[in-house]
């Protein structure tokens, strides 16, 4: 029951209240659902990971950041409710997935359950750019063509001034960008499906699908999914072929994208982004003068304009120093997670000969339980996957978005299977992952203060 329930919010989140329910939307259908998926989880938290975690004590923290934020930093008590309002429902996620989805089968369930979100919004969208695009430029003024835009399809002008359309999904995934980040992030857990000697399937419902993903990323024509694609598949490619000739490969498909206009018209330089940086610029400004608690949870536009086009900066612009630090615990840990079970190797056990051979040991393991090779398999996905996001995140203001906290439930589980093989060591003791936490802080500051300083010259 709880899982039922917490692949229904997922999808109710991603898809919207209102295109899954329709009418029932106005009866706050998605808070009835996490208030139902939180009691059905209460069996369940005795034996759950959630208390061993530094995940949980970081989302924990961040909650008390936004708090803190809005009571602190925007003096407005009566924002507390609105804030955590918004905040919530995507941190419920991390919790909902420990509870309830630790097996291969549950995880394999929410991985389709992503990709039919992100199909479900390609399908609709490619039928809408055709409408669109069926219509000739010529006969509309730059308002009516925006208004041929739909939900799925967003229309922008391109650097000669042409209009072009970008494909985007619905409340949280509206933004093209926004999109093309989910979509990067599913691209490698789809590969959780692959299987050995297995060519029918693996075409089915791996290379197929894929190709269909990364069709969708086109159809955004996402700058930053450019750069995420290109870094997970250095990542990817690093251990089979090294990193420079994975760096080389990286180059040849941006000159390929390049070529194809995946961009949709727009130059990827750091003169095409000058407005974008003078937003980090911005945001480390308002972290120097609200160093603490920041300006108050998604409240940076009220001092910039528009938010900061990045992840960090948002989140230090808005939650100050004491979010940030809850907000690079959750990353670190959930990345680090990823990392190590990425790089276990698994006990490879050699077939017995035929004299070796004895009558079968009953298996007490239960149908469908992880082996050491899937545990390994499924955290290297979940690394890349981790990769596509962050270096999509760093070109969006998407720091507490759902899926973040999907990825981290799903990479604590896989963590979680790996210790208890004794294929990973034990989770960093507190005292030292606050030392990492505070330096990864310090440095990714510091990172983006010297970026700018860059840009600022080469402009």
């Amino acid at each position: 029951m709880g899982f039922a329930l917490t692949v229904l919010y997922l999808l109710t989140y991603y898809l919207t209240p209102a295109t899954l329910f329709g009418p029932l939307a106005a009866y706050r259908i998605e808070l009835i659902l996490a208030i139902l998926a939180i009691l059905a989880s209460l069996p369940a938290l005795p034996q759950s990971l959630i208390f061993k975690t530094p995940q949980s004590l970081a989302t924990i923290g961040l909650a008390a950041a936004v708090f803190l934020s809005i009571l602190i930093g925007m003096r407005w008590f009566g924002g507390v409710q609105i804030a955590l309002f918004d905040f919530l429902p995507c941190a419920l996620a991390y919790f909902l997935v420990c509870l309830h989805c630790g097996s291969k089968l549950k995880l394999r369930i929410l991985v389709g359950l992503m990709v039919f979100v992100c199909f479900f919004v390609i399908l609709q969208g490619t039928a809408e750019l055709k409408k669109v695009a069926d219509a000739s430029p010529a006969e509309y003024s730059d308002a009516e063509l925006q208004e041929l835009s739909s939900h799925y399809v967003f229309a922008m002008k391109d650097d000669q001034d042409q209009w072009f359309y970008r494909l985007g999904g619905l409340g949280q995934i509206n933004d093209p960008n926004d999109f093309a980040q989910l979509v990067v992030c599913v691209v490698p857990l789809v590969f959780m499906f692959w299987g050995k000697r297995k060519p029918i399937r693996n075409v089915l419902f791996v290379l197929l699908p894929v190709g269909g993903l990364l069709f969708g990323v086109y159809l955004t024509h996402s700058r930053g999914a450019i750069l995420a694609v290109l870094a997970i598949v250095i990542v990817a490619a690093r251990r089979r072929i090294g990193l420079i000739p994975s760096i080389i490969i990286a180059a040849g498909l941006f000159f390929a994208a390049t070529a194809l206009n995946f961009s949709g018209g727009r130059e990827i330089s750091a003169t095409s982004g000058e407005d974008r940086t003078a937003l980090w610029g911005t945001g480390l400004q308002l972290l120097k003068t609200h160093p603490l608690f920041g300006v108050g949870f998604d409240n940076m536009p009220d001092y910039a304009g528009q938010t900061a086009h990045n992840s960090v900066v948002v989140c230090a612009a808005e939650l100050g120093l004491f979010g940030l630090f809850f907000w690079v615990l959750f990353v670190f840990s959930t990345v680090n997670d990823a990392f190590r079970v990425s790089s276990a190797i698994p006990k490879v056990i050699e077939a017995p000969t035929y004299r070796a051979m004895k009558p079968a040991v009953p298996n007490n393991s239960p149908a469908g339980a992880m082996s050491e090779i899937d545990i390994h398999r499924l955290g290297t996905a979940m690394l890349l996957s981790l990769t596509g996001f962050l270096v999509a995140g760093w070109f969006l203001s998407r720091a507490f978005v759902l899926t973040l906290f999907l990825l981290g439930g799903m990479a604590e589980i896989l963590y979680q299977k790996a210790l208890e093989r004794d294929m990973v060591p034990p989770r960093m003791r507190f005292g030292q992952l606050t030392r990492y936490t505070g330096l990864f802080g310090f440095l990714l500051i510091l990172v983006m203060y010297i970026s700018l300083r860059i840009l600022n010259l080469m402009h």
